[in-house]
């Protein structure tokens, strides 16, 4: 049973942001960034208490900018989806949560170390260059459930 309700067009919507933040950190890395879209549509808290679909989370607008970065300035992320990527999607759709991000609403590649936390919330690890931040148990239920 998939984790979340989706389409095809949801797949390649994963599949692309996927590649377009973390292609160079393998298929681990993009497996890791999918896990993050799929928490945000599980997560009924915090910022993402309005967000139901994987569309509504890609282009999720916040402070006058996209959540991601990618679909602002990113041309990987208006390319087509390949077959490896859309393979990977389908992954983080159905079934597949890993540490650092099995719990993570957010992640971020920043110049120096990872700091301690992100928008309040405790630093769950780092893989590669990202740095995986999941919210307090008690902030946010919902993404902890499967």
């Amino acid at each position: 049973m998939p984790r979340i309700k989706y389409t095809d067009n949801d797949v390649n919507l994963i599949a692309r942001m996927m590649r377009a933040e973390a292609e160079g950190e393998g298929r681990q890395g993009m497996l890791m960034v999918g896990n993050v879209i799929v928490n945000r549509v599980k997560a009924s808290c915090l910022d993402f208490k309005d967000l139901r679909t994987v569309r509504d989370v890609i282009f999720h607008v916040q402070g006058g900018n996209y959540s991601f970065e990618a679909v602002q300035k990113g041309n990987l992320f208006y390319n087509p989806a390949r077959e490896v990527e859309k393979r990977l999607a389908k992954q983080t759709l159905d079934y597949w949560r890993n540490h650092p991000s099995k719990f993570a609403l957010w992640y971020f590649n920043p110049f120096g170390q990872c700091p301690p936390t992100w928008y309040s919330q405790p630093f769950s690890g780092q893989f590669k260059q990202h740095c995986y931040y999941e919210p307090q148990a008690n902030t946010c239920e919902s993404v902890y459930t499967y």
